[in-house]
């Protein structure tokens, strides 16, 4: 029973990744290769952002909510939008679109992220004796997360690469894209400082990651839409 409450949780925290590469036509286009070249920047992204937190960040004894660190963590967490660029921007990749590859490069970045933070979590505590809600809060929140970072590299797209886009737009597409990389500093206030419970948290990052991408969506359409 262990070992099926593990493969599901594993099956709800991956299975989205495989499901999302299979049913666009990211398959038809052989988008893989680049999506392992912006898993393993984001690999090397997350390596330089924990030597910064261990650099600058003191260790706290309590888990109360401190500001002035917790606005370190978001500048440092911009890191993540710096190697989204240089996946976007400095990778070589095959002949696609703009629209296929910023979804090969979210969905790569999602997917190791996942591995990163979620898989041994899974691993050690999933097949414990005890039945636990969190694993599966845990896959959804890594669905919440693939979300995000599709639309964030849909927003990367449209500031670095989408150079004839409406002016109107400029300001929403990087208050939009603040906003989606800030969001592990949202759901810490929320924790930490309003004492939101795991669940509720989820909830949040589900509801946001919808209407971010919903956002992320309009935004693109209206800058491919030609220029009168």
């Amino acid at each position: 029973m262990t070992v099926f409450h593990f493969f599901n949780c594993a099956i709800l925290t991956f299975g989205p990744h495989a499901v999302y590469y299979s049913a666009t036509p990211l398959s038809e286009y052989d988008t893989l290769g680049t999506s392992i070249k912006a898993a393993v920047v984001y690999l090397a992204t997350a390596l330089v952002k924990l030597i910064c937190l261990a650099t600058f960040l003191k260790v706290s004894e309590s888990d109360s909510f401190d500001p002035y660190q917790e606005i370190l963590k978001a500048l440092i967490g911009f890191i993540d939008v710096a190697g989204l660029y240089f996946a976007l921007t400095q990778l070589t990749h095959r002949n696609i679109s703009q629209n296929h590859k910023f979804q090969a490069v979210g969905l790569g970045w999602a997917f190791a992220d996942s591995v990163l933070h979620r898989l041994a979590p899974l691993w050690v505590g999933a097949r414990g004796l005890e039945f636990t809600w969190d694993y599966i809060l845990q896959g959804l929140e890594a669905n919440a997360n693939l979300v995000l970072s599709i639309s964030l590299a849909a927003l990367g797209s449209l500031m670095w690469l989408r150079k004839n886009k409406p002016k109107t737009l400029i300001p929403i597409i990087y208050l939009s894209a603040v906003i989606v990389a800030t969001m592990p500093s949202i759901t810490s206030y929320l924790r930490r400082g309003l004492g939101w419970h795991f669940p509720k948290v989820v909830g949040f990052e589900l509801f946001t990651s919808l209407v971010m991408a919903f956002i992320s969506w309009q935004l693109f359409a209206a800058c491919q839409r030609p220029s009168v």
